[in-house]
């Protein structure tokens, strides 16, 4: 009896240690997030003069920061805000990104033309710099961090998805539908993207890391999460004026910056190896 191809692919995750690991990175920090009011000792905007760049210890286990606030707390709360602005961000293109992608590649002629023109207009730019040009219109703040980010991630999710409905919509089964009067909108939603979802789910891990990563950027260079919001990019710019008296205030928002990214690239780099049908070989 023919397994399940999703079945198939859970077994070939399964095997890939690295992934594995990379999904237990993503589950603790989720777990993290989601219970951060009940795991932070201390309220992470609470300042305390008497403590004030206290090194780490029992009673603070990642120091505190130059207002006195436990970097811990902060560092729980901050997963919260970083996750967020990766996973909404990344929602955000991938709805407009598929939605073009699959307009572009099933209707093909002038409608393919029309959106990959503009898509090649945004991917003209730098990520990054067209990421920071939107910030700079909009104004600062998460809310706009996630916008950005869905703009600029918006060409690739579109080209990903475009590919994937050029090679399957010549496929004996679309045709059938086509040929017994089926609606495009019906054919697109029945058949078009549940066939074509495979890449799409691999590209929306990696992206989201991606996300992170910028909103990080961003917020570092002032122009995402403002003070005191405990954001990791944010605690990065006001450690480093520290960086020689009291280095801990980098280096412990770095390496929650380092790990969260590096747990979704594992686990894109996974799901890659499990969806590609070379690897059934």
């Amino acid at each position: 009896m023919p397994r399940s191809p999703w079945i198939l692919m859970i077994r070939r995750f399964a095997k890939n240690k690295r992934a594995l690991v990379g999904l237990g990175m993503v589950i603790v920090f989720v777990i993290v997030a989601l219970l951060a009011p009940w795991i932070a000792p201390y309220d992470p905007i609470e300042q305390n003069m008497e403590v004030i760049l206290q090194s780490p210890s029992l009673a603070h286990p990642f120091g505190t920061d130059e207002f006195g606030r436990d970097l811990l707390s902060r560092i729980v709360h901050g997963a919260q805000i970083s996750l967020m602005i990766g996973i909404v961000g990344v929602l955000i293109s991938l709805v407009v990104g598929v939605a073009l992608g699959t307009l572009s590649g099933y209707f093909g002629g002038a409608v393919d033309s029309i959106i990959m023109r503009f898509m090649d207009i945004l991917m003209a730019f730098p990520s990054f710099l067209l990421a920071l040009a939107i910030i700079s219109a909009l104004g600062p703040g998460m809310i706009n961090v996630m916008i950005a980010i869905g703009i600029f991630s918006v060409p690739t999710f579109s080209r990903v998805s475009r590919s994937a409905v050029i090679a399957i919509k010549h496929k004996e089964y679309i045709e059938a539908a086509q040929s017994m009067g089926a609606a495009h909108l019906f054919i697109i939603v029945r058949h078009i993207i549940p066939n074509s979802i495979a890449p799409i789910i691999i590209l929306t891990t990696l992206r989201i890391a991606t996300a992170i990563l910028t909103a990080s950027g961003l917020s570092f260079l002032g122009m995402g999460a403002q003070p005191p919001t405990p954001e990791w990019g944010a605690m990065l710019n006001a450690g480093k004026e520290y960086i020689r008296t009291a280095p801990y205030l980098c280096m412990v928002p770095g390496f929650a910056i380092m790990f969260v990214v590096l747990a979704f690239n594992m686990v894109g780099d996974g799901l890659r190896d499990a969806l590609d049908p070379k690897m059934k070989l």
